[in-house]
């Protein structure tokens, strides 16, 4: 990927969190977590953050997490959809209507957080993770 290519063009797949990253400006500022399937009942890894990126708030979906790892965006509000994916077929069937499920349920917070979050303290942030229900 070119340092000048910008997120809109990939269009033919999901990129990955690395490519994500090395398409913001310098400043842009985001907070975000990989919350582990303990905390959300899905069975896979939750990234969630601040708003990242020329899109939508949402969320996405790992089955391992790192920056190069396929993962699915899924839509944060009460109705989600999965927006695209570079999971094998048969994982994202697996996974997705547990993370579904999860974001509809927590589409507030995570509304809140995608738009408000680069500003909270530490303590806020806490309050946050603690509030989030898990399927």
């Amino acid at each position: 990927m070119a340092v000048h290519e910008n997120i809109a063009v990939w269009t033919d797949r999901e990129p990955t969190l690395d490519e994500e990253l090395r398409a913001l400006g310098e400043e842009d500022v985001f907070e975000m977590a990989n919350l582990p399937p303990d905390w959300t009942g899905v069975l896979a890894t939750i990234f969630i953050s601040t708003a990242l990126g020329q899109h939508g708030p949402r969320i996405k979906l790992y089955l391992k997490a790192g920056r190069h790892q396929p993962s699915a965006s899924i839509s944060i509000g009460p109705n989600p959809r999965v927006l695209a994916s570079s999971l094998d077929p048969r994982d994202l069937a697996r996974v997705a209507p547990k993370a579904l499920e999860w974001v509809a349920l927590n589409h507030e917070a995570l509304t809140t957080f995608w738009f408000e979050g680069e500003s909270w303290n530490l303590s806020d942030v806490a309050d946050f993770g603690r509030g989030l229900k898990k399927v």
